[in-house]
């Protein structure tokens, strides 16, 4: 992950909040854990894979962030109770959730195994529920919370070899605003964001030649130039960014909404 952007909040805007965000340790979740304790929260970052963890607690805290670890599996209820008991034991409360942890490959439609479907649904659908229904009681408990998935926009018009991505993340927008309407009476906003292109690993590899090692340079300037209005590939400090604008005072009247940050992609309708 690149340096990270200065924020644009203040920087006690979310002071005394404690934030969840999954799928923290990398990417665009870590730029999400970023902006948030860039804005004055305590955040707590939860991986499947620990060697993540601590590197990017690292990071953070290097950049003077509160910040805690936790290893777990979003496609495990179990592991998932226990991940949010484990943060509301050490933080005490828990105000913001970010649904973050996601599968993601290319893969032809006509031979994804039942596996690799599940594996990928599992992750951004299943897992996005069993952590929103976990930090309910707790949110409910505290008189409010806020809850932001991390969807895409692909699924908006389809997208060639991603059948299981674009399936799960549709899932996530309907999902999204189900409990919106569910649990606006307890006080908890839910929200969603979809993300247009950011050179994660996955872009990158759309972009490699089968069998090359290193994604084709001028074949992303050319798609930038082609397909995104606003001139340059997304960062995970753009999601960040607005993550901590839905966690803060400013979204208090928002609820059941997806926010496509994505600098003009969609509607140039470009692809790789």
């Amino acid at each position: 992950m690149s340096a990270p952007a200065a924020s644009v909040f203040r920087p006690d805007l979310l002071a005394g909040q404690v934030a969840l965000v999954t799928g923290g340790g990398t990417g665009i979740g870590l730029g999400i854990a970023s902006a948030l304790a860039a804005a004055g929260a305590t955040v707590a970052i939860a991986s499947r894979k620990p060697e993540h963890l601590e590197p990017a607690a690292a990071r953070l805290r290097a950049d003077g962030a509160r910040v805690s670890t936790v290893e777990t599996n979003v496609r495990e209820p179990e592991a998932v109770a226990a991940m949010v008991g484990r943060v509301t034991d050490e933080h005490g409360r828990l105000d913001v959730l970010v649904n973050n942890a996601a599968g993601n490959f290319y893969a032809p439609s006509a031979t994804l195994s039942p596996n690799a479907w599940r594996a990928v649904v599992e992750t951004d659908l299943y897992g996005s529920f069993y952590c929103a229904q976990a930090v309910y009681p707790v949110m409910k408990a505290q008189g409010g919370g806020r809850i932001v998935s991390v969807s895409m926009t692909l699924h908006y018009r389809g997208w060639p070899l991603m059948a299981h991505a674009t399936a799960a993340k549709a899932g996530v927008d309907a999902l999204t605003r189900t409990l919106a309407l569910e649990w606006a009476p307890d006080g908890i906003r839910v929200n969603a964001i979809a993300p247009g292109p950011i050179p994660t690993e996955g872009v990158k590899k759309a972009f490699t030649a089968p069998g090359g090692t290193d994604a084709d340079v001028p074949a992303m300037d050319e798609y930038v130039a082609r397909a995104i209005p606003l001139g340059r590939w997304g960062t995970p400090d753009d999601v960040g960014q607005m993550v901590a604008f839905l966690a803060s005072p400013a979204g208090d009247w928002i609820t059941g909404a997806i926010f496509v940050v994505d600098g003009g992609s969609w509607l140039a309708g470009g692809r790789p």
